[in-house]
């Protein structure tokens, strides 16, 4: 067989023109796949740069959202920490305001409960003795519902009283008995029934009836341990049908801690049965004349609106002569 060179190079060339085409085909393709490897290598790594940064960015913003949430938390703990030790500190003071206000009302209760002191003994001794002008208003038989104009005026003018009460009074009114406490006036003890025949019966019946009106003021009151220390007979202490029983009963009170006082001026509301308050006041102007201390009797049963009456014009009067006015608080203690 002949061969033809030319073809045969020719044929070759062919082959290899078409085998370089093949390669240069296969290598593009390879360098084309390596490009898109290196292209996705390169974009998963931006993708993971970017996934590490945004995850970062948010860990840094979940730990400041955290750090704010902590320090709100702290805020607000400390807030109500700040609140509570308010609330507590305005609780104590609101604690020592009401325990000073009770402390107070307590020394003002006190205050107004007679203690017999030896003092006050030697007080009594000297009740009408002074070296300066005073006077002292008692009002006995009561209360009644002149009781009230009495208590106005004594308001007005500013003027303590003593009120020598009824037992059996004092149970028919105890908001007046009470109305004569709170109001400063001192309430003293006239017996319970006011019948001679009863009370004067022997020395322990004078004492049982100051006990039963006590009882009927501590009561009307509200004070359990009120006890005025002080009494008035009725009738007055010296005289009369039943002294023998009245001088062994002032011993029997004086062992009781029990006091008693009479008077040394009057209004003469118990002189007459219709009294004027133009007779009242010349009584008065008479039976004080020349004398420092005063204990002037008046009284305060139904039947005497003419003292209530005329109350004005005998404190104006005592006003004018200088005397200053007071109670048995000034003098029991």
């Amino acid at each position: 067989m002949i061969h033809d060179d030319n073809n045969y190079y020719q044929i070759n060339d062919i082959y290899r023109t078409e085998n370089n085409r093949r390669n240069k085909k296969h290598n593009s393709h390879i360098n084309k796949e390596k490009i898109t490897i290196v292209i996705l290598i390169i974009i998963i790594f931006i993708a993971l740069c970017y996934i590490a940064v945004h995850s970062f960015a948010v860990i840094q913003e979940s730990m400041k959202q955290q750090q704010y949430e902590q320090e709100i938390i702290k805020a607000k703990e400390e807030r109500e920490r700040q609140q509570k030790e308010k609330e507590e500190e305005q609780k104590r003071k609101e604690e020592e305001k009401r325990q000073e206000a009770l402390k107070k009302a307590e020394e003002e209760r006190q205050k107004r409960i007679p203690k017999l002191t030896e003092v006050g003994r030697q007080n009594m001794e000297n009740i009408y003795k002074s070296e300066t002008k005073r006077a002292f208003l008692t009002f006995d038989d009561g209360p009644s519902t002149v009781t009230e104009t009495i208590l106005n005026t004594l308001k007005q003018e500013n003027v303590p009283a003593t009120f020598f009460v009824l037992g059996s009074r004092v149970e028919a009114m105890p908001d007046m008995v009470k109305k004569i406490y709170e109001e400063g006036h001192y309430i003293a003890n006239h017996g319970y029934s006011h019948q001679y025949s009863s009370i004067y019966q022997t020395p322990q019946s004078v004492l049982n009836e100051y006990n039963q009106c006590n009882d009927a003021v501590k009561n009307a009151i509200g004070v359990p341990e009120y006890n005025s220390h002080l009494f008035r007979f009725p009738g007055g202490f010296p005289g009369g049908p039943y002294v023998d029983v009245k001088t062994q009963a002032k011993e029997l009170l004086s062992q009781n801690d029990i006091l008693y006082v009479d008077w040394n001026s009057l209004s003469g509301d118990a002189e007459t049965s219709s009294p004027t308050i133009e007779y009242e006041m010349n009584r008065i102007k008479a039976t004080t004349a020349n004398r420092n201390s005063l204990v002037i009797l008046l009284h305060d049963a139904q039947a005497k609106k003419a003292t209530a009456d005329a109350l004005p014009q005998i404190i104006g009067y005592l006003k004018e002569q200088g005397y200053e006015f007071k109670n048995f608080y000034d003098i029991i203690k």
